[in-house]
């Protein structure tokens, strides 16, 4: 997997205020006024039920980098502070004062950020109208009183709406609707479409790719990337008219990838770590998708929830870091399936890595007895999940077009026996797919749990492809090096893959109404790196990731790490010759 860079929100006055007279579900209480050259606040209450209120601040910065904050704001009354995220808060009669964490310290200029708080109070609550920031005064403030008051909330349960959404909860949350872009890629896209004169790369840009939350910040956004909340918005002004669907990725369980170092995460592997997942990740996530306005519209949310990691509970308990993080990765999923499905029209995914890592018959039947005690486990059980996915971020083919059949006999081995495969049988991600399937269904799962396969860079197009069948070969490792699209040197190889190209477009039912795979998506954006590898000049990163480097397979074999040479791009940036290259070698090839 691979960390994603930070967002940047930039706050929307008007429309929250807008959303909160056509709602009636919440009320703002703010006012968005610059003070020349520093900051400004929104002071946003999102529900009071007459005795108390849930706040949430987002606070614009002015001109300066900063690399550590203190806000500052008195109420007007009896108001105090009940519970606080995003910040550490203390209070002193009116004035209260809210500290940076060490994960949100860093603000840019002009870049925003979001903390919130819970509060209790008598007689009116009046918003503060003073803010300042390190000491600068900001814009901000102002109050418009509660029509009514509403049930009161924590930032651990997102408002519950008086309607349900748009359309329902559907099956396939692809089916008839319109794809959200994520202005932020589409911005690199066209960048390095302008910069090259190419058309076809620019053409990438009209492709849906998911919004990855890597870390905390990443929710507020900051360091020119947009943040959640308004991410929302956008797809929420397109949602007008119909259905759209918005993709999410939830990436950072305390002690996430235990088995790599490349998108290794900010939380420990710890119960502290859990316990900041929880109140600090998931639980701001939750709010902000379970906003009424949000769950009252024609949002699809697709959330793709922690990548790599009951994979790594399945296969890696040999890894001390594995063995150590796998019952809080079961706790902390269990916590965000408990969240994010309670929200309506929010659907859950849960990363079941690829066929080259769980197609083995033992690996699949141990992954679906993980993934069902974690479904038990939860307060909907099995209902909590909509669907799973393969292949996040991976490059593992949809299909081997000339490899149908794994026992195939050729010099009188299987197919499967061939030293690429390793008596897997799972040659693709649809069939891994189908198979899995009928694993999780067996377990438990409802037959309507449905497939997606990201197939945002596993087309392998290009000169190497095979463009038709060579039967002639006479051992199982010629006849699949013959006719194998995958040209990685080993399967296990998964950084920054040389003549890789982008695959299948998204797609809703891509195999016809009755097959479990109801989407093909590009979670990975195309073209963003999957990390870097230590060197003269750095010592972070992972070695799987250097083109010099080796893998092993387990069994003595030793194979190269199939990474694009010549490039050592941390995880997460923009990676001009591998979005070049995939471009090129795109497949069906793109115009």
């Amino acid at each position: 997997m691979h960390p994603r860079l930070t967002g940047k929100a930039r706050p929307l006055a008007a429309a929250l205020l807008a959303a909160a007279t056509m709602t009636g579900l919440f009320v703002t209480a703010m006012s968005q006024a610059q003070a020349a050259s520093t900051c400004s606040v929104q002071y946003q209450v999102a529900n009071d039920w007459g005795t108390g209120a849930t706040v949430n601040l987002t606070v614009t910065n002015g001109d300066t980098a900063l690399t550590a904050w203190t806000l500052s704001f008195a109420f007007a009354g009896n108001q105090h502070v009940t519970q606080g995220w995003n910040g550490t808060y203390t209070q002193s009669g009116q004035n209260v004062t809210v500290a940076s964490t060490s994960y949100n310290g860093a603000v840019a200029g002009g870049a925003s950020f979001s903390t919130g708080f819970n509060l209790g109070y008598s007689g009116t609550n009046q918003a503060p109208t003073g803010f300042s920031l390190n000491g600068a005064a900001c814009g901000g403030g102002g109050t418009t009183p509660p029509t009514s008051p509403t049930t009161p909330t924590t930032p651990t349960t997102p408002t519950t709406p008086t309607q349900p959404p748009a359309g329902g909860h559907v099956t396939n949350p692809f089916s008839g609707a319109t794809p959200y872009l994520n202005p932020d890629y589409v911005q690199e896209v066209q960048t390095q479409a302008s910069a090259d004169g190419s058309s076809a790369e620019a053409s990438v840009a009209t492709y849906q790719t998911a919004i990855w939350l890597d870390r905390i910040s990443a929710i507020a956004g900051g360091s020119g990337k947009l943040g959640l909340q308004q991410q929302m918005d956008n797809a929420l002004a397109k949602a007008a008219n119909g259905p759209v669907t918005i993709e999410v990725v939830v990436y950072d369980l305390p002690g996430r990838d235990c088995a790599a170092l490349a998108s290794n995460g900010e939380l420990p592997a710890t119960a502290a770590g859990l316990s900041s997942y929880e109140s600090q990740f998931i639980d701001p996530i939750a709010t902000i998708l379970g906003e009424s306005r949000y769950t009252a519209s024609n949002l699809r949310v697709v959330t793709i929830i922690e990548p790599d990691s009951l994979p790594n509970a399945v296969t890696n308990q040999s890894v001390q870091a594995c063995s150590t993080a796998t019952p809080l990765y079961e706790q902390g999923i269990e916590y965000a399936l408990n969240k994010l499905h309670a929200i309506p029209n929010v659907y859950t995914y849960l990363d079941i890595a690829h066929s080259a890592w769980l197609g083995w018959s033992n690996n699949m039947t141990a992954a679906g007895q993980e993934y069902a005690k974690v479904a038990r486990a939860t307060t909907s059980g099995f209902a909590s999940v909509d669907g799973f996915i393969s292949n996040t971020a991976n490059y593992t083919p949809t299909t081997e077009p000339f490899l149908p059949n794994p026992t195939l006999q050729v010099g009188g081995q299987p197919l499967d026996s061939a030293t690429f495969y390793q008596y897997n049988p799972y040659f693709d991600e649809h069939s891994y797919a189908t198979a899995m399937y009928s694993t999780l269904v067996s377990s438990g799962f409802p037959s309507r749990v449905g497939f997606l396969i990201d197939t945002s860079r596993n087309g392998w197009g290009g000169p190497n492809r095979p463009g038709q069948l060579n039967s002639s070969p006479t051992t199982p490792n010629a006849y699949v090096a013959a006719n194998k699209t995958d040209q990685r040197p080993f399967r296990g190889d998964w950084c920054n893959q040389n003549n890789a190209g982008i695959g299948a477009r998204p797609q809703a039912a891509p195999f016809g109404s009755g097959d479990p795979v109801i989407a093909f998506v590009w979670i990975k954006p195309p073209g963003e790196s999957d990390g870097d590898y230590p060197s003269g000049s750095h010592t972070h990163g992972d070695p799987h990731c250097d083109p010099a480097g080796t893998n092993t397979d387990g069994s003595g074999g030793t194979y190269g790490t199939g990474s694009l040479p010549g490039y050592d791009v941390p995880a997460g940036q923009w990676f001009a010759a591998e979005f070049q290259q995939l471009v090129a070698n795109a497949y069906p090839a793109i115009h």
